[in-house]
């Protein structure tokens, strides 16, 4: 699976974009200044506890935030 169907995959099963997980992250404060301040860990543990979300989706947002985008 590619790392866009990962993200397509979230985005249908959630309802969000990774832009609007990004704005969750600095609503919680894991972004300040578009930087991640928290561990990965944090991170995943809030999607997959709020959004029900695997491990590598998780991850994959994870990685969006962080600035990866392909």
């Amino acid at each position: 699976m590619s790392f866009q169907a990962y993200l397509d995959h979230v985005q249908k099963k959630t309802g969000k974009s990774p832009e609007d997980f990004k704005r969750m992250a600095e609503e919680k404060g894991f972004l300040q200044n578009g930087v991640l301040t928290v561990k990965a860990t944090e991170v995943t543990n809030w999607l997959k506890a709020e959004f029900e979300l695997g491990h590598g989706h998780a991850t994959a947002i994870y990685a969006s935030l962080k600035g990866k985008t392909s």
